[in-house]
C-alpha cells in the first residue's frame, strides 16, 4: 500500500459523513413529508431526485474548478455545503427552501465524488488501484447505512428535525479530516508541456468509451431500475397476504427492501476492497468483471421467473452481491482509463454519465413496471448486463488480435 493510502481512507470517511443526511431523507421524507409543510407526495419525489439533475450541468464546472483549485479547497467547500443542506431540514419548512437545499446537495456531491476519484488516482499506482477504490466505495457505504438506520430508528424517538440537526452537526466532523488528509494539490486537466506528436484532442477510442458505457449501465440498472423497483418486485413475490414473518416480526415489502439494502451496505466495507484487491492481481480486472456481469445477467433473468419465494430471495441477494462487485470494478476501470494527464476531464465525464444513468433509471423502471410488470424490469436489467459483458468481450478479443 502506498503512503497516500490514508488520504483515500480519509476522503472516504469524509464522504460517508456527508452522506448521512442524504440517506436519512430517503427514509424520513416519504413518511414525514407533512412535517415539512409539503402539500403532496410528488414534492417528495422532486426533492429526492432534483440533486441528480442538478449534477448534470454542474459536473463540467466542478471538473474545471478541480483543474485549477487544490482538491482540499473543493472538498472543504463540499463538506460545508453538505452540512448546510442537512441542517436546512432541521430549520426550514416549505417546498421552495427545501428544494434549494437539495439542489445545493447536488453541487456538494459532485465536488465530493470527483474529489474522491482524483484522490484515489493520485494515491494509487495501478497495482493497488482496485483495492483503494474498493475501500473508498466500501467506507462510503457505511455513511449510507448509518444515515438510513438513523432516519428509521431515531425519527420516531427524537423527531425528524432533531435527527436532521444531529446528522448535520455530525457532518462537521468531515472538515478536520479533509484539512488534515486531503492533499492540497491541483490536478491538471492536461499535461503542462504536451508532446507535439500527441494530438491535442484525445481520440474517442473503445478503451476510453467502454468504461463510460459500464458506468452508465451500472447506474441505470442498480441505482435506478433496481432501487426504484425493489419494493414492487418484492411485493409481487411475497406469499399470500403480502407479508413475511421473520424472527417473530411481520415485514411488508418496504421493510424487506430496507433489510436487504442494509445488508448490502453492511457487507460493502468488507467485500468492495476484496473485489478491488482481486482485480489488482495478475489476471487483471476483466475476468472478475465479466464473471460479475454474467452473474448479474443470470440472476436478473431468474428474478423474472415464478420461483418459490425463498429461492427468489436468494437470487435477489446474488444480484446485490454482483452489484457490489460491478460498482467497484466499473469505477476502477474508469480510473484506469483516466490515469494520466487528462484525469480531471475523464473522471468528470464518467461522473456525468453515471448521473445520467441514475436519473433515467427511476423513469425507465416505472415505465417497465406499467407496461410489462415486475418481470419486465428483470429481463431488461438482464439484457443490459449481458450487452455490457458482450461489449467488453468483443473489445478484449479485438485488442488481442492487434
Amino acid at each position: 500500500m502506498k503512503a497516500h493510502g490514508p488520504s483515500v481512507r480519509a476522503i472516504a470517511w469524509v464522504t460517508a459523513v456527508c452522506l448521512l443526511g442524504d440517506s436519512m431523507l430517503y427514509i424520513v421524507l416519504p413518511v414525514y413529508w407533512q412535517h415539512y409543510g409539503l402539500d403532496a407526495l410528488w414534492q417528495v419525489g422532486v426533492l429526492l431526485s432534483v440533486n441528480r439533475f442538478v449534477r448534470l450541468p454542474l459536473g463540467p464546472l466542478v471538473g474545471w474548478l478541480y483543474s485549477r483549485l487544490p482538491k482540499r479547497t473543493g472538498v472543504l467547500a463540499a463538506v460545508s455545503l453538505a452540512c448546510m443542506t442537512t441542517l436546512a431540514f432541521g430549520f426550514f419548512s416549505g417546498f421552495a427552501p427545501l428544494l434549494a437545499a437539495r439542489a445545493l446537495w447536488g453541487a456538494a456531491w459532485s465536488m465530493l465524488r470527483i474529489g474522491g476519484y482524483l484522490t484515489v488516482l493520485e494515491a494509487s499506482g495501478g497495482g493497488d488501484r482496485g483495492q483503494l477504490l474498493g475501500r473508498y466505495n466500501g467506507i462510503m457505504g457505511v455513511g449510507s447505512l448509518v444515515g438510513m438506520l438513523a432516519g428509521g430508528l431515531l425519527a420516531d424517538l427524537l423527531g425528524v428535525r432533531a435527527v436532521a440537526l444531529l446528522l448535520g452537526a455530525a457532518t462537521l466532523a468531515g472538515l478536520p479530516f479533509a484539512w488534515r488528509f486531503v492533499p492540497p494539490t491541483v490536478t491538471p486537466s492536461a499535461s503542462p508541456q504536451p508532446d507535439a506528436s500527441v494530438p491535442r484532442r484525445p481520440r474517442l477510442t473503445a478503451a476510453a468509451l467502454l468504461p463510460l458505457l459500464s458506468g452508465f449501465t451500472t447506474a441505470l440498472v442498480f441505482f435506478g431500475l433496481l432501487m426504484s423497483a425493489l419494493s414492487p418486485l418484492i411485493a409481487a413475490r411475497l406469499p399470500d397476504g403480502g407479508t413475511l414473518a421473520l424472527a417473530g416480526f411481520t415485514l411488508g415489502a418496504a421493510s424487506v427492501a430496507g433489510v436487504l439494502q442494509a445488508l448490502r451496505w453492511g457487507w460493502s466495507p468488507f467485500l468492495s476492497p476484496w473485489f478491488g484487491r482481486q482485480s489488482d492481481g495478475p489476471r487483471g480486472r476483466l475476468p472478475l468483471y465479466l464473471a460479475a456481469l454474467g452473474l448479474a445477467a443470470a440472476a436478473f433473468a431468474l428474478l423474472a421467473l415464478p420461483l418459490p419465494f425463498g429461492l427468489w430471495l436468494a437470487v435477489l441477494l446474488a444480484v446485490m452481491l454482483a452489484n457490489t462487485a460491478i460498482t467497484t470494478l466499473s469505477d476502477t476501470l474508469a480510473a484506469d482509463a483516466a490515469a494520466g494527464s487528462r484525469a480531471v476531464a475523464y473522471m468528470t465525464t464518467y461522473t456525468i454519465v453515471v448521473d445520467i444513468g441514475a436519473a433515467l433509471g427511476p423513469l425507465a423502471s416505472f415505465v417497465l413496471l406499467g407496461a410489462f410488470g415486475p418481470g419486465g424490469v428483470g429481463f431488461a436489467c438482464a439484457a443490459l448486463m449481458a450487452l455490457t459483458a458482450a461489449a467488453w468481450l468483443i473489445f478484449h478479443r479485438k485488442r488481442r488480435m492487434l
